[in-house]
């Protein structure tokens, strides 16, 4: 399956609002392999982190560096999907992958996520550029407003960085500039089918309340920079941030004898590390 260009009418739109929803950017067949690996993922539940809210529910999310030839980063590598990344993000450096993230949440104990921008976390690691910085959410399972979707607010990314600080074991944006904005801008609840995609600003406020239903709410989020956007205080990330992707085609990840992530190799987020989670 091979996905259309971005029109100039949804560029226009995601450096409106500062989100972009794609609808049926994977297929079906795609999906059911994305998701049947992430379930008998040994290495993804090894390295699997557990996050709790201000009530105590928790999500579990799973972070690696390096994207390899495994269903995860095949994905990610994707010519159609970096080819969109490239028409979003400011500036013409090579993109490159700063990070990627399997994020779960369960039925009925999957956790809420405190407002915040992504670039109020990657501010930390010294990337100048949040213009040339940006989200990726694949949605594997549905999302609604039951399960706990990603709410976010349409414009708030021209506000620039706002201030964040730790709420509980999560890093949250200033209640009062949050406040604000809803004063004058309009909350969204982004309502997504398995296949479809949302490309996110790093500095739109976004958040999402707990999985209060039977359904679990699985996504994979892919975060990307520029070249030219050094992360001076990016050790973590093995230079990923700043290595040009070597894309596949979209076929791959159907084509390829692909399985789940190899332990070696991808560089996983470690449990004990002391970072800013989303």
């Amino acid at each position: 399956m091979t996905t259309p260009a971005l029109s100039p009418e949804q560029i226009q739109q995601y450096h409106q609002d500062g989100y972009l929803i794609v609808r049926n950017f994977l297929s079906p067949a795609e999906i059911d392999k994305l998701h049947g690996v992430a379930l008998e993922d040994s290495a993804m539940s090894k390295h699997a982190i557990n996050v709790n809210d201000s009530t105590g529910k928790r999500s579990k999310l799973s972070l690696w560096y390096k994207p390899g030839d495994d269903v995860y980063g095949l994905l990610t590598r994707r010519q159609s999907l970096v080819d969109a990344v490239d028409a979003l993000l400011d500036g013409d450096a090579p993109v490159c992958h700063f990070h990627s993230k399997l994020m779960q949440k369960e039925p009925r104990v999957g956790g809420a996520w405190e407002w915040h921008q992504d670039y109020g976390y990657w501010y930390k690691n010294e990337f100048l550029l949040p213009e040339q910085m940006m989200s990726v959410m694949v949605a594997i399972t549905e999302a609604n407003r039951a399960n706990g979707c990603l709410q976010v607010v349409p414009g708030s990314h021209k506000m620039g960085r706002v201030e964040h600080g730790f709420a509980g074991e999560q890093v949250g944006a200033s209640q009062r500039y949050v406040d604000l904005a809803l004063q004058t801008m309009p909350l969204v609840y982004v309502e997504l089918q398995a296949g479809d995609v949302l490309f996110f600003h790093s500095n739109i406020l976004h958040r999402s309340e707990a999985n209060l239903s039977d359904q679990p709410r699985w996504s994979m989020i892919s975060c990307y920079n520029r070249a030219s956007n050094i992360g001076y205080n990016d050790s973590a990330s093995s230079n990923s941030s700043i290595t040009p992707l070597e894309t596949v085609p979209d076929d791959a990840l159907l084509r390829r004898e692909a399985h789940g992530m190899a332990e070696d190799g991808a560089d996983f987020l470690r449990k004990e590390a002391d970072v800013a989670l989303k």
